[in-house]
């Protein structure tokens, strides 16, 4: 489940064949000129709606908290990201304003609140309890496991820790949670086919895609201000898949 970050990306990632979608909250950040953890409720859910618009896939969304301090807290925004189109969504468990992990029992309570929402809507959104422990520099897989355990006892569908990458530690959470696991692709992660081996369920991007892609822009733009050669457009995308996938039907024109 690749993490498009924008209505182009995201219709390439169809064209290529995959089978659902995911927004990237770095990624979106990034295309308005900010940092992760900076962009608007309002913001997220104009961005789902076009992105849920854009394609015929169903479209997973990064809702980082779920904006609970803004009016109608978690269960707004739950109503907000199903009237604009998505099939699920996510929330976490650290928080940006004081750099810390959430207490369990609090995100728990989050979770639950955004699991009865969800319930509510016509077609309910699976909705995936993310443990941010492994990407904030709390190393620690018992933690982990009693958090994921949880948000899966609160009502998640999916539960998910980003940053793990040991396939130890992987299979061991599979079997503690015993509901589906998604793992970030990092690069030094297992392949997708042993985590499958494993039990696990998806596999995602994050950001890492929109962060190859701007790698590309910043490598490309080097070269031409230094060097004065234009060689990093040898590797861009082909024009006949940008026909393929920005001219299907439904596309805005």
């Amino acid at each position: 489940m690749p993490n498009p970050w924008d209505v182009g990306s995201a219709r390439l990632l169809e064209s290529a064949g995959f089978e659902a979608l995911a927004t990237t909250s770095a990624g979106f950040a990034w295309s308005l000129g900010r940092l992760d953890q900076n962009v608007s409720r309002d913001e997220l859910v104009t961005h789902v709606a076009m992105l849920a618009a854009a394609t015929d896939l169903p479209l997973n969304v990064d809702s980082e908290r779920c904006y609970p301090d803004d009016p109608g807290g978690v269960t707004r925004t739950v109503e907000l990201l199903a009237e604009a189109g998505a099939a699920g969504f996510s929330i976490e468990d650290y928080n940006p304003d004081t750099g810390s992990m959430d207490d369990v029992a609090a995100a728990a309570e989050r979770v639950a609140a955004a699991a009865e929402a969800s319930r509510r809507q016509d077609e309910p959104l699976l909705l995936t309890g993310r443990v941010e422990n492994h990407i904030r520099g709390v190393d620690d897989l018992d933690d982990t496991i009693a958090r994921l355990i949880a948000y899966r006892d609160a009502g998640a569908d999916v539960v998910y820790a980003p940053g793990l990458t040991e396939l130890g530690q992987i299979t061991r959470v599979v079997e503690a949670v015993q509901v589906p696991l998604n793992v970030l692709a990092l690069p030094s992660a297992p392949s997708v086919a042993e985590l499958a081996s494993a039990g696990v369920r998806r596999v995602s991007t994050g950001s890492l895609l929109a962060g190859v892609a701007y790698g590309a822009l910043l490598e490309g733009a080097r070269e031409l201000r230094e060097e004065g050669t234009s060689r990093y457009a040898e590797g861009g995308v082909w024009r006949e898949a940008l026909r393929t996938a920005l001219t299907t039907e439904g596309s805005a024109e």
